[in-house]
């Protein structure tokens, strides 16, 4: 006998299996788990048909409100490439970099920490990293991992396979729309500096364009240019100078891997080196110079209590003169008695 709620368990189960989806197929997967649930009992009464978007948005509040108790949520994010409304369950709670953990080993999931910072701090707002630059940072993930470049590699291979990096035709790697989704809170806890949000729709931006104007914080998804862009044509920001017609047109400010330049991030790698080299030099000056400290120290102490050692000798010797003069002289005066 079917319960009301295998409706929701059947759909959940197919949105676990897919990963991230697309809210089209969202809608078509809710409703023939509808049609699955009927033909297994043609007495149940049918859950809520996904007819429009009222009827999808009431479904989705009740999904996240029955997913509420494990801290998990059925949230949805815009392509940034198409503006495709994508939905996936995510963890709410905890540290978000724990929920891809677990098929994955520390090392790797390190790996991929230091994959994102990368990508977090790359240039100029380009978002992505070079694959050449991608496996030379496991040879300098701290603390030292046995990962091989080799293994690295493999390891890419999986982030790419699974959804949570983008590989795109020039090497480049970029976060994923369900990297985006899940590392949100995370990502805005750990980077707020490079953490950048669409002027338009408020939600985080890895790939768009910028203001041109100087010191304007304007940045909009490619979708959402295109939807201001045909009402207005200058920047919802500044409302300096006339926009083009198409975000790829200067003056525009391209954010994403069509902002990243070969070899830049490699040359931004030395300098990381560089400056590792020099705090390693400064450590080893602080580390030597308190040593030194330290011997000054304990020399100073050790004069200290020989001073101190031979002060007390010394006043040992005037106690005892007046008691050693008063015995040498006791025999004399018994002598001039007699």
């Amino acid at each position: 006998m079917v319960h009301a709620d295998d409706v929701q368990r059947l759909f959940l189960q197919a949105v676990f299996s897919r990963g991230i989806l697309s809210a089209k197929l969202a809608r078509t997967l809710w409703n023939k788990s509808i049609v699955a649930v009927t033909a297994a009992d043609p007495d149940f009464d049918a859950a809520l048909q996904c007819n429009d978007e009222d009827s999808w948005n009431t479904i989705v509040t009740k999904i996240n409100r029955s997913l509420d108790a494990l801290d998990l949520e059925f949230r949805h994010l815009n392509d940034e490439n198409t503006g495709t409304d994508m939905y996936a369950v995510v963890n709410r709670k905890g540290d978000e970099i724990a929920q891809m953990a677990t098929d994955y080993t520390p090392a790797e999931i390190t790996y991929f920490k230091a994959i994102i910072e990368l990508i977090m701090l790359a240039p100029r707002e380009s978002f992505s990293v070079s694959s050449t630059v991608a496996l030379r940072e496991v040879s300098a993930i701290k603390p030292k991992t046995n990962m091989s470049k080799t293994q690295a590699e493999v390891v890419l291979g999986s982030f790419v396979a699974r959804g949570w990096l983008v590989k795109s035709k020039r090497g480049r790697y970029s976060l994923s729309t369900r990297s985006l989704l899940e590392l949100q809170s995370y990502l805005k806890s750990t980077y707020p500096e490079e953490y950048s949000e669409c002027t338009i729709c408020m939600a985080i931006l890895t790939r768009g364009v910028a203001c041109h104007t100087p010191n304007c914080k304007c940045r909009l998804h490619y979708h959402c240019f295109e939807n201001y862009r045909r009402r207005k044509s200058s920047c919802p920001s500044c409302k300096e100078g006339e926009w083009p017609e198409t975000y790829s047109e200067k003056p525009l400010i391209p954010i994403g891997e069509a902002a990243a330049r070969d070899g830049e991030d490699a040359r931004r790698c030395a300098r990381t080196a560089d400056s590792d080299e020099e705090e390693d030099e400064e450590l080893a000056d602080d580390e030597e110079a308190a040593a030194s400290q330290s011997q000054r120290s304990q020399r100073a102490r050790k004069s200290k209590a020989i001073r101190d050692e031979s002060m007390d000798e010394d006043d040992d010797s005037v106690k005892d003169g007046p008691v050693k003069q008063e015995k040498e002289s006791q025999p004399t005066r018994r002598s001039s008695r007699k």
